[in-house]
C-alpha cells in the first residue's frame, strides 16, 4: 500500500530529495525539488515510480567550509524560497522588491472581506506595482480565482509584461486585434472569460454593449481598472458618449458586492467634486453621498482610498513617523525637481506671410460659413483650429493638413461636427484614447481645394533651419542638453512634426547624438521595442547621446525614466495635463537624475503660443508647485480660452495681440478658469490633508517589514552576498561609485549558463561587466541587489545547489559545515542553519487552501549539545560576522564537526519546540494583517513539518581556550 505524504514532507524520487506540495493527491504527487524554484516543480505517480520518505542528511564533517560558508548559504537558502514564513502569501514568490510605503494599500486591502480600493497616489510613485500586490496576494490566498484588468488598448501589453515579469501572473490580452483568434479557441457556448481566467481588457473594447454583457456575466472575481478618472464623469457636464459606456461598465462589474474591485488613477478629481464623488461611488456605493466632513465619513473613506505624494513617502518608517528610531528608514530617489526654461523663437518672412495667409483664409471661411448655419460654422472652427495649429507645429504638419480632408466635413449636424473635430483638435486631459489622435488632422473641404493646394507648396518649401526658426532653436537647446549629459525626449503634436524633425535632427546640422521617433503609426510593442532599439543602438557608452522625438502616444503609462531624463515641448499642448502627463514620463521612481529639465518652445510672434503659455501651462506649473501635485484644470474651461484666443486671431490677426487680454470675451473664460481652477486647486489640498492615509500607522507598516526581512532577508545581506559569492566564484569586480560591476568569465560554467539567459548571451560570451546596483529600480542589462532580481536568483541558486554537491565543479563558496578559530567566543558555540517547514491551512470564500511555506533559521548554543545553553536570535545571527583570528587545524576541525555532529540529536526536541514557536508567531501575523472580522480567521491553521531540516552546522572555538579550575580545557 502506498504511503501518503503530507504538504511539505520530504520524499525521494529519480535521485534527488523533493517537497510535497498541497496540490498532491494519493495517487498523484505534486514535487518541487529540495532547494528548487517553482519552474522546476513536477508531477509523479507513485504507482509507476519509486516514492521514499526522505531525511535530509546532516552534513559531511570532511567538507569544511571557512568563515563566510554560514552566511552565504543561509542567504541563497531564504533567496531560493518561494513561499517565505512571512504575514504575506505572495511576496516570496514575485519578481519585485515593493518598497515599504507600497504595502499600504496591501493592508488596507487584506482588511476587507471584499477588496474596495481607490489608489491615487502621485504619479510616479508605483500604482501599478501597489494594484499588483494586491492582486498576486489575493490570488496566493485563493481569495480571488481570476483576474482582469482594465486599461487602455495602449497600455495593455505594459500591463501584461509588468504582470509576467513581476508577480508571475500570465494574462491574455483581450484587444480588437485578438479578440477573434481567442473566440476560434472557444468551445462551444463557452464564454472568452470562462476559458482565460486572468486577461487583460482593452476598456474601449469591452465597453460596447455588444462585448460588455458577456463581460459582466462571466467577469472574474477581481478587477483592477488603470486611469479610472476616465470612467466618470461630472453631473455639471455633459459626459461624452464614451466616458457614459465606460460608466455604465464599471458600475455593472460594481453592482456584485463579492467582486474584488482596485481602482488607479493619479487623478481622482479631475477639477471636480461630482466626479470624485461618481469614482467613489463605484468603490462603496454610501460613500458616493456620505458626508465626508464627519469623522464617520473620513473613517469609512479612509478604509478605501490611499492618495499621497511624492514628499509623503521619499523618507518613510523613519522617528518623524513615530518610530522608535530610523533601523526599518526608507529613501525612495525620486527627483527632487523640475528645472523649467521656456525658450523663444520668432518666424521667419517667408513663414509669417504664409501664417498670415492662413489666418485671412480661416477667416474668411469662419466669416463665410456663420451666415450658412450651425453644421457649416462649426466645420469651418474646427478646419481653422486645425489649420492654425498644424502650422504653428512644423512646415511638414501643415503641408499635410492643407491637403487632407477635414475630419469634420462628414458631418451631418454640428453637433456630428464637434463630435468629430474635437478630438483631434483639441488636447482633452480625459480624452477617450490618445490612439489615432496624433495624424495630421485635415482642414481640407470641397469648396476649398485649390487654394489650400497653394498654401500646402508654400509650406513644404519652409523645411529646414534656414526658415523654419522653430527648428533652428530646438537644434540650439539639444545641444545645450547634450552637452550637459541629458538624453532628451522631444513631444509633438503630430505624426508628421515628429518624423520630420527626426529627419532633420539626424541629417548634417542636426545634433551629434543617434535619434529615433515614436509614433502612433507604431503599434504600442513596436513603440517599446523601437525605444529599446535607440538605447541599444546608442551603446552604454556614458558619452554616447540619444534623442527620442515622440508624439503624445508616449504621453501616458510607457515608462521611459531608465533611458531619457530631459523632456522638451516641442508643440505646446492646449491642456497643461498633457505637459505633466509627458514629463512624468522620466520624472518618476528609478529616475538617476536628481533634476529633470524641461524646456518649453513657444513662438513669440504666432499669435497663439504666448497666451497658451501665459494662461494655461505656467498657472498650472504654479499650482503644482505649491500643492507638489497637479490639479487637472477642467476641459470646457481650458477650451473656453483656447476658443476665445483663436476667435481673436481670426478676426484681429497677429499684430494686435496686446489688446486680446483686455477683450471682454476673453476676459470671461479666463476669469471663470482662474475661479473654478483656483477653487479646485483648494478642494484637492483641503482632500489630501482630510482624507491623507491614516487607516495604516507606520508602525504596522514597519511591523511588517520587520517580519519579511526577518523570513526573507534585508538589502544589506544580499549585497554581502553578492559580493562574497561572486568573488569567490572567481568573478572580477570594480567599484563604481557605491555600486559595483562584476565580470563572470571566469566563473564556472554552470553559473555562466545560468546567467546567459537573465543578462543576455552576448554580456556572457565577451565577458562585458554586469552592474549591479543598490537601487532596486534598475534598466535592462543591469542587476539589483535584491533577493528578487533574477540575477541574485541565479547565483544562489548555483551556490546552494554547489554547497548540498560535494561534486560540484569550480569553487564552492558556501559548504554545509565549518570550524572557525576566533577571538568573537569564549567558550566553544555551534551555529546550526535550520530549515524548517510549515503547513498553511488558509480559509477562504473558494474554500481552503493548502500552502507550504518554508523559513530558515540561524540558532547558537554553547558546550555540548547534550549540555546545551542556547543563545537569543540576536547572538546567533551575530555568529555570522565573527572572523577567524587563527588557522584551524583541518583534521582537529573535521574530528571536532564529527564530534558535534554525532550529538546532534540531543538538540532536536529544542528543535521542535522552535519549530512549533514559529508555527504560531506565523498563525499570529496571518491573523494579525486580517484581524477584522472573525470571518477572516476562522480556520486558520499553521503545522511545522517535523523534523526540521539541519542545513548547516558551525563550530567557533575560541582562540585561547578557557581553562576550568582543574587546568582541562572545557
Amino acid at each position: 500500500m502506498a504511503l501518503t505524504y503530507t504538504a511539505g514532507a520530504l520524499v525521494q524520487a529519480r535521485g534527488r530529495e523533493w517537497v510535497v506540495l498541497p496540490e498532491s493527491k494519493p495517487d498523484l504527487l505534486v514535487l518541487r525539488p529540495l532547494g528548487g524554484s517553482d519552474d522546476d516543480i513536477a508531477a509523479v505517480f507513485p504507482a509507476f515510480e519509486t516514492v521514499e520518505e526522505a531525511k535530509f542528511k546532516l552534513p559531511e564533517p570532511s567538507d569544511l567550509g571557512d568563515q563566510r560558508a554560514a552566511g552565504l548559504l543561509r542567504t541563497a537558502l531564504r533567496v531560493g524560497f518561494r513561499s517565505g514564513a512571512g504575514p504575506f502569501r505572495s511576496l516570496a514568490g514575485i519578481a519585485v522588491e515593493p518598497r515599504a510605503y507600497q504595502l499600504v494599500p496591501l493592508l488596507m486591502s487584506l482588511r476587507q472581506q471584499t477588496v474596495r480600493m481607490l489608489i491615487s497616489d502621485d504619479v510616479g510613485i508605483g500604482k501599478t506595482v501597489e494594484a499588483g500586490l494586491i492582486a498576486s496576494e489575493l490570488l496566493a490566498q485563493g481569495e480571488a480565482s481570476g483576474l482582469a484588468v482594465l486599461c487602455s488598448p495602449a497600455l495593455a501589453e505594459q500591463w501584461q509584461e509588468e504582470l509576467r515579469t513581476k508577480f508571475g501572473i500570465d494574462a491574455e490580452l483581450v484587444l480588437s486585434s485578438t479578440v477573434s483568434r481567442l473566440e476560434r479557441d472557444l468551445d462551444l457556448g463557452q464564454s472568452l472569460f470562462d476559458k482565460h481566467p486572468q486577461v487583460i481588457v482593452s476598456t474601449d473594447f469591452i465597453k460596447s454593449t455588444r462585448h460588455r454583457d458577456d463581460f459582466v456575466r462571466h467577469c472574474p472575481d477581481l478587477v483592477i481598472v488603470d486611469e479610472a478618472h476616465t470612467c466618470v464623469a461630472a453631473d455639471d457636464t455633459t459626459a461624452g458618449a464614451q466616458n457614459q459606456l465606460r460608466y455604465e461598465l464599471l458600475r455593472r462589474v460594481s453592482e456584485d458586492e463579492q467582486r474584488h474591485l482596485i481602482l488607479v488613477t493619479a487623478t481622482p478629481h479631475s477639477g471636480k467634486e461630482s466626479a470624485f464623488r461618481n469614482l467613489l461611488g463605484l468603490v462603496k456605493p454610501e460613500l458616493a453621498s456620505v458626508d465626508l466632513d464627519s469623522e464617520a465619513g473620513r473613517k469609512l473613506l479612509a478604509r478605501h482610498f490611499v492618495a499621497r505624494k511624492r514628499a509623503d513617502v521619499r523618507t518613510y518608517l523613519t522617528k518623524e513617523d513615530g518610530l522608535d528610531d530610523n533601523s526599518l528608514a526608507q529613501r525612495t530617489a525620486f527627483p527632487s525637481d523640475r528645472y523649467f526654461k521656456d525658450e523663444t523663437y520668432k518666424l521667419s518672412p517667408a513663414y509669417r506671410a504664409l501664417l498670415d495667409d492662413a489666418i485671412a483664409y480661416a477667416s474668411e471661411r469662419v466669416e463665410a460659413a456663420g451666415a450658412q448655419g450651425g453644421r457649416e460654422a462649426r466645420i469651418a472652427w474646427w478646419s481653422a483650429i486645425a489649420l492654425l495649429r498644424s502650422l504653428v507645429s512644423s512646415p511638414r504638419a501643415a503641408a499635410k493638413t492643407l491637403v487632407t480632408r477635414s475630419a469634420a466635413a462628414i458631418a451631418a449636424s454640428a453637433e456630428e461636427a464637434d463630435r468629430l473635430g474635437a478630438p483631434l483638435n483639441s488636447d482633452a486631459a480625459d480624452s477617450d484614447t490618445l490612439e489615432g489622435m496624433d495624424v495630421a488632422p485635415g482642414a481640407e473641404t470641397e469648396e476649398a481645394g485649390a487654394r489650400l493646394a497653394e498654401l500646402a507648396e508654400r509650406a513644404a518649401d519652409l523645411e529646414g533651419t534656414e526658415q523654419d526658426l522653430k527648428l533652428k532653436a530646438l537644434i540650439k537647446h539639444l545641444k545645450g542638453l547634450l552637452a550637459d549629459g541629458y538624453h532628451p525626449i522631444v513631444f509633438c503634436r503630430y505624426i508628421p512634426t515628429a518624423e520630420y524633425v527626426a529627419e532633420k535632427l539626424k541629417a548634417k546640422g542636426g545634433v551629434k547624438a543617434t535619434v529615433a521617433a515614436v509614433t502612433g503609426t507604431l503599434s504600442p510593442q513596436q513603440r517599446i521595442e523601437r525605444i529599446e532599439e535607440l538605447a541599444e543602438e546608442a551603446g552604454a557608452d556614458p558619452a554616447a547621446r540619444r534623442v527620442l522625438v515622440a508624439t503624445d502616444c508616449l504621453s501616458e503609462g510607457v515608462n521611459l525614466q531608465h533611458y531619457f531624463d530631459a523632456v522638451v515641448h516641442y508643440d505646446l499642448a492646449w491642456n497643461p495635463t498633457r505637459h505633466d502627463q509627458r514629463e512624468g514620463r522620466v520624472d518618476r521612481y528609478g529616475q538617476k537624475r536628481d533634476e529633470v529639465r524641461v524646456i518649453t518652445l513657444y513662438g513669440a510672434d504666432n499669435g497663439i503660443d504666448g497666451k497658451v503659455l501665459e494662461v494655461l501651462i505656467k498657472k498650472h506649473r504654479q499650482i503644482k508647485k505649491d500643492l507638489g501635485i497637479s490639479v487637472s484644470v477642467p476641459d470646457e474651461l481650458s477650451t473656453g480660452v483656447t476658443d476665445a484666443i483663436v476667435e481673436w486671431l481670426l478676426m484681429r490677426g497677429r499684430n494686435d495681440q496686446d489688446a486680446l487680454f483686455s477683450a471682454d470675451a476673453f476676459k470671461v473664460s479666463t476669469e471663470k478658469l482662474d475661479s473654478d481652477w483656483n477653487s479646485a486647486a483648494e478642494r484637492e489640498k483641503a482632500s489630501r490633508s482630510r482624507f491623507a492615509q491614516r487607516s495604516i500607522h507606520p508602525q504596522e507598516v514597519a511591523r511588517e517589514v520587520a517580519a519579511i526581512r526577518q523570513a526573507l532577508g534585508s538589502a544589506g545581506e544580499i549585497d554581502t552576498f553578492v559580493r562574497e559569492s561572486l568573488g569567490a566564484l572567481g568573478s572580477v569586480i570594480r567599484p563604481d561609485g557605491e555600486d559595483f560591476t562584476a565580470q563572470v568569465g571566469g566563473t564556472p560554467a554552470g553559473l555562466r549558463d545560468a546567467l546567459a539567459p537573465v543578462v543576455g548571451p552576448e554580456i556572457i560570451e565577451k565577458d562585458r561587466p554586469i552592474p549591479f546596483r543598490a537601487d532596486p529600480a534598475v534598466t535592462r542589462g543591469e542587476a539589483a541587489l535584491v533577493r528578487t532580481d533574477p540575477v541574485v536568483g541565479a547565483l544562489a541558486a548555483h551556490v546552494l545547489n554547489a554547497a548540498l554537491d560535494r561534486e560540484a565543479d569550480g569553487a564552492r563558496p558556501a559548504r554545509r559545515c565549518g570550524v572557525v578559530t576566533t577571538d568573537a567566543v569564549t567558550t566553544r558555540t555551534t551555529l546550526l542553519l535550520v530549515r524548517y517547514r510549515f503547513h498553511l491551512t488558509l480559509p477562504s470564500r473558494s474554500g481552503e487552501k493548502q500552502l507550504v511555506a518554508e523559513d530558515a533559521r540561524l540558532l547558537a548554543f554553547q558546550g555540548a549539545p547534550k549540555n546545551a545553553v542556547w543563545l537569543s536570535q540576536e547572538e546567533a545571527v551575530a555568529l555570522l560576522d565573527a572572523s577567524a583570528t587563527e588557522n584551524t587545524d583541518f583534521h582537529y576541525g573535521e574530528r571536532t564537526m564529527t564530534r558535534i555532529l554525532d550529538q546532534l540529536p540531543a538538540v532536536s526536541d529544542h528543535l521542535s519546540a522552535y519549530g512549533e514557536e514559529l508555527a504560531a508567531e506565523l498563525d499570529a501575523s496571518h491573523r494579525r494583517v486580517r484581524a477584522v472580522t472573525g470571518e477572516f480567521v476562522r480556520g486558520l491553521a499553521v503545522t511545522a513539518q517535523q523534523p526540521a531540516d539541519v542545513l548547516g552546522a558551525y563550530v567557533y572555538l575560541p582562540a585561547t581556550p578557557a581553562v576550568t579550575s582543574a587546568g582541562v580545557s572545557a
